[in-house]
C-alpha cells in the first residue's frame, strides 16, 4: 500500500476524464464540492480524441467529396481531382485540438487538480481511493468513469497494418484500393459509408442478419438499399473464419467464401475498460466486464459510483455526459446544495445517431419493444421523406416512422435520411414529454425545413393527413 496517503482532501475523486468524467467533474465544481480528476492519456476521452469528434470531421470531408462529385444534378459541375487522406486527418486533428485546448481551460477555471497518470481503484480502513503512482488521492466519493475500448473478434489478431481497429483507421495518411469492414453496426456503418465516399471499394461483414441490428428493421432495410445503390457490398447473417493478413492485404473466409481487400477494418463494438483498474480487487461488483449499477449509478461498495461506458447500456458520449452531471447533482444533493434530487438517466430517452449516409437517428421504443410492453395496443405510422420540401431539394429519400400507443402517446420516433440527426432533439422531447400525435400536430413547423416531416407525420397520425396519403 503506497505510503504517501492524503486524507479526504477533495469531496469527489474521479477515474477517467472522457465525456462522464469531466462532465461530473465540471458540474460538481459548479456546485461548490472540491475535485480531482485522474486520467492516463488526455482529457476528453475516447470521444474527443478517437471516436465522436475525429470519425465526424472524417464524415464531413466525405460528404464535401460527395457533394463536388454529385453537384452536376444541382447545376454545379465540379470534380475531385485529388483526396488527400493525410490532409483530412489533419483537418480532424486540429479541430479535436482545438475542442482539447477549450475543455482543458473549462477544467484548469473550475480549480478542478487534473492528475496524470494511471489511476487504479483502492478500498482500505478509511474508504476508497485512487491510487496513481504511489499516492492515494482520496475522496468522500469515488467516481468511475473509466471508459471503454475498440473491441476484437477471438481469434482475429490486428497489427495495425492489414488488421485494424477504428483507432488505427483514424490515423491512416492514405487510403486502402479496398476494405472489408467485420461489423454493421454503428462504427462499421459510418466507416463504411465515409470510405466509400472517398473512393475506397468496401465490403461490410456482419454476423446478424441486418445492418445495424439495433435499430428498427425497417431502418436496416432503407440503410440497405441505399448502400447498395452507393457501391457498398453488405454480407449479412454469416459468421466470420479464418483471417490471413500478408504483405499484399488480408483474406477473410465468410460464410464458406473467401473475401479479400487491402485492410480488414474490425469494428464489432466497444468493451467496458475495467480490467487492470483495480475494480475487481477493490470488490466492485462486474458483470462480463460491466460496472453493476443501481438507477442512482450507485456501486455495491459505499460512496463509490460509475458512469458512462462502463455502466451496462448505450455506449453514448452524451449518455456518459448526461450520467456524470446527474451524479454530481446527486452527490450534491445528499450534502443539501441543492434542494431536489436530479432524475435519474433513462437509456430508452436517449436519442441516438448513426452519422452515415443516409444518417439514422431514433430516441424511444422500437416498434417491438413497444408491442412487448403493449401487445396490441401498439400502431405506427411511416411517412416517406419524398413528401417534404426540404428532403426534395436536398435529394435525399428516407421516411420518418412513429411508434404510439393506441389512444396514448408516442413512444418512439426512428428515421433515416438525410441530415435526420438534426431532427432528432424535437423527437425526443416528444417521447420524453408523452405527448399525442395531436398535440405535436398543433406545433408549427417553419417551411421549408425536414423538421416539417416530423409535423406531418404527426398529423398524419393524428388522423388529418396533408401531403401524405391516407
Amino acid at each position: 500500500m503506497p505510503s504517501n496517503t492524503t486524507t479526504a482532501p477533495y469531496d469527489l475523486v474521479i477515474l477517467g476524464a472522457g465525456s462522464g468524467g469531466y462532465a461530473t467533474a465540471l458540474r460538481a465544481a459548479q456546485l461548490g464540492l472540491r475535485v480531482a480528476m485522474v486520467e492516463r492519456d488526455l482529457v476528453g476521452g475516447t470521444c474527443l480524441h478517437r471516436g465522436c469528434i475525429p470519425t465526424k470531421a472524417v464524415l464531413h470531408a466525405a460528404e464535401v467529396a460527395d457533394s463536388a462529385r454529385e453537384g452536376a444534378q444541382f447545376g454545379i459541375h465540379a470534380t475531385v481531382d485529388r483526396i488527400d487522406a493525410a490532409e483530412i486527418r489533419s483537418y480532424a486533428e486540429k479541430v479535436v485540438g482545438r475542442l482539447h485546448k477549450g475543455l482543458t481551460g473549462l477544467v484548469d477555471s473550475r480549480g478542478i487538480e487534473a492528475i496524470t497518470g494511471t489511476g487504479r481503484l483502492v478500498v482500505d480502513a478509511d474508504g476508497p481511493a485512487v491510487e496513481v503512482d504511489g499516492r492515494l488521492v482520496r475522496g468522500e466519493h469515488v467516481v468511475l468513469a473509466t471508459g471503454s475500448y475498440a473491441r476484437t473478434v477471438p481469434g482475429v489478431e490486428t497489427d495495425g497494418v492489414r488488421v485494424i481497429t477504428s483507432d488505427h483507421a483514424l490515423k491512416l495518411d492514405t487510403l486502402p484500393a479496398s476494405a472489408i469492414v467485420l461489423g454493421g453496426g454503428v462504427i462499421g456503418v459510418e466507416f463504411a459509408s465515409a470510405w466509400r465516399s472517398l473512393g475506397v471499394e468496401v465490403t461490410v461483414v456482419e454476423a446478424l442478419d441486418r445492418l445495424v441490428p439495433a435499430e428498427d428493421p425497417e431502418i436496416s432495410t432503407a440503410l440497405s438499399r441505399a448502400f447498395r445503390k452507393r457501391g457498398i457490398t453488405s454480407v449479412l447473417g454469416a459468421p466470420v473464419g479464418r483471417v490471413e493478413a500478408g504483405d499484399d492485404g488480408v483474406s477473410v473466409q465468410v460464410g464458406g467464401k473467401e473475401l479479400t481487400a487491402e485492410v480488414l477494418l474490425v469494428a464489432v463494438g466497444r468493451g467496458p475498460s475495467t480490467d487492470e483498474t483495480g475494480f475487481a480487487e477493490a470488490g466492485v461488483q462486474l458483470d462480463r466486464g460491466f460496472v453493476v449499477t443501481d438507477e442512482r449509478l450507485r456501486t455495491n461498495l459505499d460512496s463509490v459510483r460509475a458512469v458512462g461506458d462502463i455502466v451496462p447500456g448505450l455506449q453514448l458520449a452524451h449518455r456518459g455526459f448526461a450520467h456524470g452531471i446527474f451524479v454530481a447533482e446527486d452527490i450534491a444533493h445528499g450534502r443539501g446544495l441543492i434542494d431536489r434530487a436530479p432524475t435519474p438517466v433513462r437509456d430508452v430517452e436517449i436519442p441516438r445517431v448513426t452519422y452515415c449516409e443516409p444518417e439514422i437517428a431514433s430516441v424511444g421504443l422500437s416498434e417491438a419493444a413497444a408491442r412487448d410492453l403493449h401487445g396490441d395496443a401498439v400502431e405506427t405510422l411511416t411517412y416517406d421523406l419524398g413528401g417534404n420540401g426540404k428532403s426534395q431539394i436536398l435529394r435525399t429519400q428516407g421516411f420518418v416512422k412513429l411508434v404510439r400507443q393506441v389512444d396514448g402517446p408516442v413512444l418512439g420516433v426512428h428515421m433515416v435520411g438525410a441530415r435526420v440527426g438534426e431532427l432528432v432533439g424535437e423527437a425526443q422531447l416528444i417521447t420524453g414529454w408523452d405527448a399525442h400525435p395531436e398535440d405535436v400536430a398543433g406545433l408549427v413547423h417553419a417551411h421549408p425545413t425536414q423538421n416539417e416531416a416530423l409535423g406531418e407525420a404527426h398529423l398524419a397520425l393524428a388522423g388529418k393527413p396533408l401531403h401524405a396519403h391516407a
